[in-house]
């Protein structure tokens, strides 16, 4: 490479072969993709046959050349040597290893090992800017053997070899300062300032341009016949860095690393990103000041506006600024970039410099200001993701911690925050913990030393961005600026978005509400999340920053209000639909009848609608707010239809709370739209949550309002299953006989319809009550008929909850072993917990510990029951607490405990006394007896007698058991 393209071997002699190895060698083990190897084939003019002349070549390459050099990757090719098998490797290894140990002779051989200028026979635009950067690293290594031996005192022997390289080099400005030094210290004073001549003359007929500083400083020196010195002053452009820079531990350590890895043998390059007020410039300007000392000849700044009220910077412009920073008159600079370029490089080359480029814009914008000269280090800021640049490292900066944010507040405005905690953990929330928004929001409280904390909570409330803002600094100008860089399409989509529902959202959502395509919305996601006006917490899951939430409202605000609503109105079918898509065969059917058919949604968009059960569960914290929105759309009837549709999913995963916000909502929208029919179906399923809080005597009204709603609005099926909740209602207050009259009626009511409906949910409501009654035959018959009906329909939920009420009933009449009753619970929790069905793992649990009991295993049955406790508890169920309390109360007792076993008797009886529970009461009562037994067999006689009669009056076998013990107390004592 160190020359024409030579390989060991059989020889490669097709121009497009070598142009292509040409670039594999030079990007070794990268891979470069099709495009490239084509752009550097035909200069960025291929042919329509260019990819398949592309293989060919690679082929032949692969032929001619050892197995496994050329690895083909999904992107495209990689090219793999041993480092000591390609003569640039080589170079540069040595090299290192001169500067490292100030080696000249280890600088002559690796100069030994050029030939010529670097593949300077490869007609390839591609390659030969690739391979400039091979001849400058020559030139460098040459100027840098100079000026070791000039440091060794060999400046006579040097003149000679000095001049020959110069001849090569006219326009290097570092080689002809050390050919003036080795001539002046030769005592050749009119030769080095005739060489000063001749370079002004070379500099000014090639580029147009006069000597930079450091010569003309030399030639003064010269002239004034002082000794001369190579190196002018330090040049310091860098702003001051922020005296309070809080926060960013680990970016300082990984940016310090960055320039640790360099050293003084490769060019350092690290971008920066992030949103706008995440501290970007901050960050850069600290690194820098930790770092200046290596940087000895100049630490160099330009602001390249790519996020401001001003057009970006040209590169050339920036070029300018950066070569006036360097002490290059205006007048000595080129006017046409490639000229400014070639300068820029030349006066880098005999520096070591630190470059800040601030604000950039794209990687075109930058990609020919970058240092390329061994021991620089550029620091690159942007508010937008930079691809396309080799060797960097990416650092992409997030709000702060709140430990970050507190303290930053802290070291602004004192120590107001310590002594109101609470109140600067708002002011942080508030801000995001951006620090641009936490600088303000310090600044604010320092220059207001009469406010607490408290107050600028107050003042930022429910809309921050007003409150953060500093004369001419505001949080909302500088997310103005990244929005206004965007196209038209990215802004309204922005805006958009700001009205969404839901804190989170991913490409369907997106393409909903802008009514996109799914590839359109990616796209523009793809610019947002560029310039950092989105975040993406996990793959495929996209939210704002809350101020940019803030902000994005605002804007949307601006919108026409059709536009607004009609935005909202695709999110929300949306929304609708992926609901609808969790219920499935006769669920699916039912709750279809119960919406009425809603529109359909986009066939792309539904077909794309998969893994709903996820998609809601993500979705699920985001309900009440698309309800919220279904209001401010004018458009109520979302506000009923999708908390209807989400109910059987937060239902079966025990997200009660959820269902009583929702559905209480829901009620509101019905009421609003006066849609009876709707109101009186909404009404039956807000009834299910105050069922599991145990809130009967709310549920109760609630469910006598649904049914009379629905029969008078002629909707007979409805209004079935709402007699069918009605009578579980019943049974859980101990109205058992009304229950199953109630249930024999809905079962006659829906055996007259037409639409062969599934009667369900009256079977599994009529089983329950007829086997608490004891009429075990019969609730066997109809929880088999329930099973078989849902198997039919593909209910899978209803089978598995079917089978284990079977089992219940069973082991409850004494018709299954426990064995085989453990063996069928513990398959139906596994199936509930792969599903996930909470309702049924919280079930199945307390009824396995049950069997578990029966079988004299307390100790496993105890932890059965804690883990059902804990389960229902946090569905917020409370429909089998007192159950489970008395059943810990037997074990209790069993164990040897029985004050212990009494108190949680006591406890099981006032939660079923407040329900009320009245055979929760009674099973209490009993086991208050059995404790009291051998001590207080007066007081157990008590207990067993009031336990009976409430078996009596609701008509259960717990009777029995209450009579055998005021028959022979002394056997229940003595258990």
């Amino acid at each position: 490479m160190l020359g024409p393209l030579a390989v060991a071997g059989d020889p490669i002699t097709a121009g497009r072969d070598r142009i292509v190895l040409a670039m594999m060698l030079l990007h070794p083990d990268r891979v470069l993709t099709a495009a490239e190897l084509i752009d550097a084939v035909w200069d960025e003019q291929p042919p329509s046959t260019a990819r398949g002349q592309l293989q060919t070549c690679v082929s032949r390459l692969r032929r001619a050349l050892p197995s496994g050099v050329i690895s083909t990757d999904p992107a495209g090719y990689r090219f793999a040597l041993a480092p000591d098998e390609l003569d640039a490797a080589v170079f540069g290894r040595l090299v290192a290893q001169a500067r490292e140990r100030r080696d000249p002779d280890l600088y002559r051989r690796a100069l030994e090992l050029w030939r010529a200028p670097a593949l300077v026979e490869i007609d390839s635009q591609a390659v030969r800017r690739a391979a400039a950067v091979l001849d400058e690293q020559r030139a460098v290594a040459i100027e840098d053997w100079v000026d070791l031996a000039l440091s060794a005192g060999h400046d006579r022997d040097l003149v000679g070899e000095l001049s020959g390289l110069v001849e090569q080099f006219p326009l290097r400005e570092r080689l002809r300062g050390q050919l003036m030094v080795a001539l002046a210290r030769a005592g050749r004073q009119a030769d080095a300032l005739a060489e000063y001549r001749r370079a002004r003359a070379a500099l000014r007929e090639e580029l147009g341009i006069e000597p930079g500083r450091a010569l003309r400083e030399l030639h003064k020196q010269i002239l004034a016949g002082e000794p001369p010195e190579e190196r002018a002053e330090m040049i310091r452009c860098l702003p001051r860095t922020v005296g309070d820079f809080t926060g960013r531990e680990a970016a300082v350590r990984r940016l310090l690393g960055v320039v640790e890895a360099a050293g003084p043998h490769e060019p350092a390059l690290a971008v920066i990103d992030g949103m706008a007020g995440s501290g970007k410039t901050t960050l850069a300007l600290h690194v820098a000041s930790l770092v200046g000392d290596q940087f000895p000849d100049a630490h160099l700044f330009v602001d390249l506006h790519g996020h401001s009220d001003r057009e970006p910077l040209d590169p050339a412009v920036a070029l300018l600024l950066l070569l006036r920073q360097l002490g290059i008159d205006a007048d000595r600079v080129p006017p046409a970039l490639d000229e400014r370029i070639d300068l820029w490089r030349n006066e880098l080359a005999r520096r070591r410099v630190l470059a800040v480029l601030d604000n950039a814009a794209s990687t075109r914008q930058i990609a020919e200001l970058l240092p390329a000269a061994p021991g620089s280090l550029a620091l690159v800021t942007s508010r937008r993701r930079l691809s396309g640049l080799d060797s960097v490292h990416n650092e992409s900066l997030s709000v702060f911690t709140e430990d970050e944010a507190l303290a930053m507040l802290a070291r602004i405005a004192g120590e107001r925050v310590g002594l109101e905690p609470e109140a600067a953990a708002e002011v942080v929330q508030r801000c995001g913990g951006l620090p641009l928004a936490l600088r303000l929001a310090g600044a604010r409280l320092a220059h207001r030393p009469r406010w607490q904390v408290a107050d600028l909570v107050r003042r930022i409330g429910t809309s921050a961005l007003p409150e953060l803002a500093a004369e001419d600094r505001t949080v909302a100008g500088a997310f103005a600026l990244s929005y206004g860089q965007l196209a038209a399409p990215a802004q309204r989509l922005f805006r958009l978005l700001g009205l969404h529902p839901a804190p989170r959202f991913d490409v369907l959502a997106v393409a909903a509400i802008d009514d996109l395509s799914t590839a359109d919305a990616e796209d523009l996601i793809d610019d947002l999340v560029d310039v950092h006006l989105l975040e993406e917490p996990a793959p495929g899951v996209f939210r704002f920053h809350d101020l940019l939430r803030e902000y994005a409202t605002a804007l949307a605000a601006e919108l026409p209000e059709a536009e607004r609503t009609a935005g909202l109105v695709r999110a929300l079918d949306l929304a609708l639909h992926a609901a609808v898509a969790t219920s499935v065969n006769a669920r699916r059917s039912a709750l279809i009848r119960d919406l009425g058919r809603p529109e359909p949604l986009r066939p792309d968009l539904l077909a794309a609608l998969t893994g709903p059960d996820e998609r809601l569960e993500r979705e699920r914290p985001a309900l009440a707010g698309y309800v919220d929105a279904a209001f401010a759309a004018d458009r109520p009837d979302y506000g009923w239809m999708l908390p209807r549709a989400a109910w059987h999913f937060l239902w079966s995963r025990g997200y009660t709370d959820d269902i009583e916000t929702l559905l209480a909502r829901a009620l509101l929208a019905t009421r609003q739209t006066g849609d009876r029919r709707a109101e009186g179906v909404v009404a039956n399923y807000l009834a299910s949550a105050h069922y599991r809080h145990t809130r009967y005597q709310a549920a109760r009204p609630l469910l006598e309002r649904s049914i009379r709603l629905l029969h008078e609005v002629g909707d007979p099926i409805s209004a079935a299953n709402a007699m069918c909740n009605l009578a579980i209602v019943f049974y859980q207050v101990g109205r058992l006989t009304e229950s199953v009259e109630l249930c024999e009626r809905a079962l006659v009511v829906l055996a007259n319809q037409d639409e062969g409906v599934s009667p369900g949910l009256c079977l599994d409501a009529l089983s329950y009550s007829l086997a608490a009654l004891g009429r075990y035959d019969y609730a066997l018959r109809m929880q088999r008929r329930r099973f078989l009906l849902s198997a039919l329909t593909g209910d899978r939920n209803a089978v598995l909850h079917s089978l284990m009420h079977l089992t219940v009933i069973r082991q409850r009449a004494g018709r299954i072993a426990p064995a085989v009753a453990e063996r069928n619970y513990r398959t139906l929790l596994r199936w509930g917990i792969r599903l996930p069905y909470r309702a049924l793992v919280s079930d199945v649990t307390s009824e396995l510990a049950v069997v578990l009991l029966d079988q004299g295993r307390s100790g496993e049955a105890m932890a059965e029951l804690r883990r059902s406790f804990a389960l229902f508890r946090d569905m917020g169920d409370r429909r089998l607490v007192p159950w489970i309390l008395n059943l810990m109360g037997r074990i209790t007792r069993e164990s040897g405990d029985p004050a212990g076993a009494a108190e949680l008797h006591r406890r099981a009886f006032d939660r079923a006394a407040a329900v009320p529970q009245p055979i929760e009461q009674g099973r209490a009562l009993l086991g208050l007896g059995d404790c009291l037994a051998a001590d207080d067999p007066a007081g157990a006689a008590a207990n067993w007698r009031e336990a009976r009669d409430i078996f009596e009056r609701l008509q259960v076998p717990e009777r029995a058991e209450a009579e055998r013990r005021l028959g022979d107390p002394v056997a229940v004592g003595g258990r």
